[in-house]
């Protein structure tokens, strides 16, 4: 997911060459009732894939953002899209309604994650070059307050359904900061496994889940006591993860097994392994809980995957390396109008949605 990190910590990280891989068809797998769209952070093409869901077809031209983009969120109302470009040192906001850049925001050297408040008011960035953390107000898009100054190289970061914790995978020491949202400090420091790299709360915000790059596991969180309960053991390299909405399970995307883990998050253990195409990355779910949508960096589509049966049902074609992947709340279907043609002559027909 973090192409700029891997860059910068070469004696952490080696990846393996890529090589020549099979690319799946570009056939449509609509699994779901949540009508939606779904936006993809393309790496080494500058800009971000727009898809309807759950038809799966792409949506207008691909939208021009800053360098490098690394990471996307979504604020909960829908309306906007922020991108972090992470070597233009900026962070893209896109307005979901005309699928326009409506502002470009200065955040410090090599922004890679990003998450926002359950109440869309703040955007929380990390700031790799600083190992910090920058905090963005979505109403006047502006960078506010000081730093906050979390562990070496930070990668991801979540926060919580609650509101009150923001938890940062910081890839150097192999710890998570837990930052309080009200103070915008740093309350403690949680040891986890080798290059964490990813981190995805449970909708409860009792339990987080940390990806774990270069120990091919995932660190499992109790949030109230900030103590890691157990690992599960993935497959090589977890790049991405998603939890479903119900919290039964989370989803883990594995970049150098080309596969998806299925962690049931009641046992904490993998029930399932999909198989995706070359070198996934980010991971989202739909709002219904039906699709996961994966990044295939290797080979430029989404998978899609039937949550109800764990299976690819079809990939869609997206831009060059997609990184991340973000989806918008379900939409209201717009209603139809129609006409009821009275029998009496003098009744004036009655218009009904």
């Amino acid at each position: 997911m973090f192409k700029v990190f891997k860059a910068l910590a070469v004696s952490l990280i080696t990846l393996a060459a890529i090589g020549i891989f099979i690319a799946e068809t570009d056939a449509v797998g609509a699994t779901g009732t949540c009508e939606t769209r779904v936006y993809v952070a393309n790496y080494n093409s500058n800009d971000v894939s727009v898809i309807d869901s759950p038809s799966n077809t792409s949506v207008g031209s691909p939208i021009a953002v800053g360098n490098r983009p690394n990471h996307i969120a979504i604020t909960p109302n829908g309306d906007f899209a922020y991108v972090t470009n992470s070597t233009s040192d900026t962070v893209s906001v896109i307005d979901t309604e005309t699928n326009m850049v409506v502002a470009t925001i200065s955040v410090g050297a090599i922004p890679l994650g990003v998450a926002i408040t359950p109440n869309g008011d703040f955007a929380y960035v990390t700031i790799s070059g600083s190992n910090s953390v920058s905090v963005i107000n979505t109403a006047t898009n502006t960078v506010v307050g000081s730093p906050i100054v979390v562990g070496s190289n930070p990668v991801d970061i979540a926060i919580a359904p609650s509101g009150n914790l923001a938890y940062v995978t910081n890839s150097v020491p192999n710890t998570v900061s837990v930052i309080n949202t009200s103070s915008n400090t740093v309350t403690n420091t949680i040891s986890v496994g080798t290059t964490p790299i990813a981190v995805a709360f449970a909708p409860d915000s009792a339990t987080a889940y940390v990806a774990n790059y270069n120990s091919a596991n995932v660190s499992v969180i109790n949030t109230s006591s900030a103590t890691v309960t157990t690992s599960v053991t993935v497959g090589t390299n977890p790049e991405g993860i998603a939890i479903t909405p119900d919290g039964t399970a989370a989803y883990v995307a594995n970049y150098n097994s080309n596969s998806v883990s299925v962690i049931d998050t009641s046992a904490n253990t993998v029930t399932t392994t999909i198989p995706v195409t070359s070198l996934p990355e980010g991971i989202a779910i739909t709002p219904d809980g039906a699709i996961a949508y994966v990044a295939n960096y290797g080979a430029n589509t989404l998978s899609v995957i039937d949550i109800s049966t764990n299976t690819v049902t079809g990939s869609v074609a997206v831009g060059t390396n997609p990184l991340s992947v973000g989806v918008l709340p379900c939409q209201v279907p717009t209603p139809t109008t129609t006409t009821t043609v009275a029998s009496d002559s003098g009744v004036v027909p009655a218009f009904t949605g």
